[in-house]
């Protein structure tokens, strides 16, 4: 059975009654436009509905050691950065871009408390822009685990995307692999990983949240 995000209600129930609507008025007025306006709207509903879907992604074995991917996408950056807004210091940053057809559905990475979690307006530059990262809108979270390491994740708005949706508050609890947000329509994921992390994935492999294994981080 398919399920989709509750962040998706909305959307989908405005594209469906716009779609009944659309049909219904051509199907007494023009029977000419029907067809054609009913396939290229379908494609449009079709579309929709599988941006918000949400597949159930139980993680196997959990382990606080393992940072999972937090979103299905393509990796486009592996490097090792100065992360300016939390810890001050160098991190190794790995960043999954979504595009308008992956699940949007962002994950925790690993389990702990939340001790940051803050929301930046920003620019609406691109996700791969070298500076999307820093001057997007997006939103910060820092999972602590229970041995003290501290993972920051960050969703960044791109091009398309409007809105961020983030569940996270300081002090809440982070469950390995449960949903921690969505972002609307184009998007991407940052990790800034401890630098001893042993990173597990390529640049531009394929990636899916909860499936494949990011870094190791001991």
């Amino acid at each position: 059975m398919i399920r989709f995000h509750h962040e998706g209600k909305f959307w989908m129930t405005l594209i469906s009654l716009f779609y009944i609507i659309v049909i219904g008025f051509l199907s007494f007025f023009s029977h000419f436009l029907l067809w054609p306006i009913a396939i290229l709207l379908g494609i449009i509903v079709f579309l929709i509905f599988n941006f918000f879907r949400n597949p159930p992604r139980p993680i196997a074995q959990p382990n606080d050691q393992l940072i999972y991917c937090p979103a299905d996408g393509k990796v486009v950056v592996i490097e090792k950065t100065f992360e300016s807004e939390y810890f001050k210091d160098e991190r190794l940053q790995v960043s999954v871009f979504m595009n308008p057809l992956n699940v949007h559905v962002n994950r925790y990475p690993c389990s702990g408390t939340i001790s940051y979690s803050k929301y930046h307006h920003g620019k609406y530059l691109v996700a791969w822009h070298p500076k999307s990262s820093t001057e997007n809108e997006r939103t910060t979270v820092v999972i602590k685990r229970s041995d003290g390491t501290e993972i920051l994740m960050r969703q960044i708005a791109g091009a398309l995307a409007k809105r961020i949706c983030c569940y996270s508050k300081v002090s809440d609890s982070a469950q390995q692999g449960d949903d921690m947000g969505f972002i609307k329509f184009g998007s991407r994921v940052d990790l800034y990983l401890p630098l001893n992390a042993q990173i597990k994935v390529e640049i531009n492999q394929i990636v899916k949240g909860n499936l494949d294994v990011i870094a190791e981080c001991l």
